[in-house]
């Protein structure tokens, strides 16, 4: 099989699709019955194209007489791929990355563009000077666009609401892929009991420096196809989401609520801290994620979550009080970009009418705590309106709640009041991630 055909139909189907890459590409994977080197390499394809289009697409206008607007699609996606492997990708010889390309454009009956994606790729390989980036003392945000390979929208946002040198360690943080973070269940092992376990499938994992009970694991292969994925001692679950159920703190005998559940992790989570002992309720919109979760607490041994369908902003329905309620809302995923790096390049990122939808199901799922008992608001992304703002807000509408400190083991990147914490991907080893805490108080 040509793993070159099968990276371009990925691609394919996320630009034009809308397909999410992870799982699109992991589908492939399966489908093809890779090896681990070539599902490496077609893995570096895909994402190396997605996080450096914008890169890929300046350097095809420096190249190119068409302009870059009335280049066909499929022709863009195999000159971005045919770039990375000359520019990128260091183990791809140059005669390589131009003849297969050359040979993809004619396998998907490009017969028009391969003269022209032979001649653009050619062209690369006898400049001495393959490609300069714009000056940077003429326009600072525009050079990060295109050094970084990200929208100047969202520098402009993350410069401003966190100065230029985070928003700097943020886009430098985007490249690459990240290690791949896990949760040990603790209902079923222990970390350095799983981490030997690990060692005999032959599977490095270390324990996260920020949580004892987070592993860092590499070398998985397809991690569904272990022993100890199968017995449910492990799951997949990124350390500041694990961070976030710290912060909430669930204990046994808690009555817990989860408004917006799926994909379950943060319930799994909350369940080993409570021992498998009290009630976690988790809701959400779509019916077959929860049955996902239902199957994925079965294999790991918790019988404490209980699932059912329900819209957090909307649902008037009232639930029981709960010691404990999450509130990890819908977000525009600026956090995770380098997980999911087709989300930079999505419109409308900046919606207010999400930010509505977000403080929305924060107020209507407050309803439910009991007094004493603590609410978290969390997002993967890192945009102030969707995170501090609307804890903010919150706050100054809901007099039933006060602040509750949020102490955690990680590195405080910016002033925030104490019930805070936005998590930044460049000065802590997990995903860009945002906390703010509540106790209900009686009036």
């Amino acid at each position: 099989m040509n793993i070159r055909n099968s990276a371009f139909k990925v691609l394919l189907a996320v630009e034009r699709g809308g397909a999410y890459s992870a799982i699109a590409l992991n589908n492939s994977i399966k489908e093809n019955n890779l090896n681990s080197l070539d599902a490496s390499f077609m893995t570096s394809l895909v994402y190396g194209t997605l996080e450096k289009k914008l890169t890929l697409d300046y350097i095809i206008k420096q190249y190119s007489k068409i302009p870059l607007k009335k280049i066909d699609l499929e022709t863009k996606i195999i000159l971005r791929m045919g770039i990375l492997q000359l520019l990128f990708m260091d183990k791809v010889p140059e005669s390589a990355a131009v003849n297969e390309s050359v040979k993809l454009a004619k396998k998907r009956k490009l017969q028009k563009s391969a003269g022209f994606i032979n001649a653009v790729l050619r062209n690369i390989t006898r400049a001495e000077i393959k490609y300069t980036l714009p000056d940077k003392n003429k326009n600072r945000v525009y050079y990060y666009s295109v050094k970084y390979s990200c929208p100047e929208e969202i520098i402009n946002l993350w410069i401003k609401s966190y100065g230029e040198e985070n928003a700097v360690g943020i886009l430098k943080s985007l490249s690459g892929r990240p290690a791949l973070n896990a949760r040990v269940n603790t209902l079923k092992t222990t970390p350095n009991e799983l981490i030997k376990e690990l060692e005999s499938e032959n599977v490095k994992a270390g324990i996260s420096e920020i949580d004892s009970s987070a592993l860092v694991i590499r070398g998985t292969g397809s991690i569904e196809n272990l022993k100890t994925f199968k017995e449910g001692k492990i799951y997949i679950q990124d350390i500041s989401s694990q961070l976030c159920v710290k912060a909430l703190n669930p204990e046994p005998r808690d009555i817990m609520i989860d408004v917006c559940s799926a994909p379950g992790g943060k319930s799994f989570t909350s369940a080993q801290y409570m021992q498998n002992r009290g009630k976690i309720l988790a809701y959400d919109i779509h019916p077959h994620k929860l049955k996902l979760i239902d199957k994925t607490a079965k294999r790991l041994g918790i019988n404490i979550i209980f699932t059912d369908v329900r819209d957090a902003e909307n649902d008037k329905r009232d639930l029981p009080l709960a010691d404990k309620v999450l509130c990890d809302v819908p977000c525009s995923g600026l956090g995770i970009m380098s997980r999911k790096p087709e989300i930079r390049y999505k419109d409308n990122l900046f919606n207010p009418g999400l930010y509505n939808l977000q403080y929305n199901i924060l107020c209507n799922s407050s309803r439910f705590t009991a007094v004493g008992g603590i609410l978290v608001y969390s997002t993967c992304t890192l945009n102030s309106s969707e995170n501090n703002k609307n804890a903010e807000r919150f706050l100054e509408e809901h007099k039933d709640f006060e602040p509750y400190k949020i102490d955690l083991n990680v590195n405080r990147t910016i002033d925030e009041k104490e019930n805070m914490l936005t998590i930044f991907p460049h000065n802590n080893p997990c995903d860009g991630f945002f906390i703010s805490a509540f106790r209900r108080k009686s009036l």
